[in-house]
């Protein structure tokens, strides 16, 4: 799966799939399945860099001393909206807003997708942010404000 990395901007992101042919309809409930797991976790501030606690503990964590107190001052730091995944063609699109959630979120989601091609379905290209030029989106179609709002 090749991964590409366009303008990312966390509050208005684009998630482009290049699938190596037009997904069905099961391989299409794949892809969603693991979008909203992702989407859920984020939304409760699964991925909040401030608390990593196990993480930073290293490979031992036996008997580690998690410090619950530390955990609960953390901020919060959940995605705020996922939109429905459109398909076209052998393309796959899902717009979201991060929110406040750290970038592991992403290295989370490329894990997850990595291993949805390999096992289920061929993920060709995965784009994360900008636009697809074989696939244009209207400018107001997830902004929180039209171009008539700005004016």
């Amino acid at each position: 799966m090749n991964i590409l990395f366009r303008e990312v901007d966390p509050f208005d992101l684009w998630i482009w799939l290049q699938f190596d042919n037009t997904p069905s309809s099961m391989e299409q409930q794949y892809v969603e399945e693991v979008f909203r797991s992702w989407y859920y976790l984020g939304k409760l501030s699964g991925f909040n860099g401030e608390n990593l606690q196990v993480t930073e503990a290293g490979a031992d964590l036996s008997y580690l001393d998690y410090d619950s107190e530390m955990a609960a001052r953390a901020l919060m730091a959940p995605m705020h909206n996922l939109g429905d995944f459109e398909y076209y063609d052998d393309w796959g699109r899902c717009w979201l807003d991060l929110g406040t959630s750290d970038a592991i979120a992403l290295d989370i989601l490329i894990n997850a997708l990595g291993q949805l091609s390999r096992e289920y379905v061929r993920i060709e290209t995965l784009i994360i942010g900008g636009q697809n030029e074989d696939w244009p989106v209207e400018p107001s179609q997830h902004s929180l404000f039209s171009d008539s709002q700005l004016q």
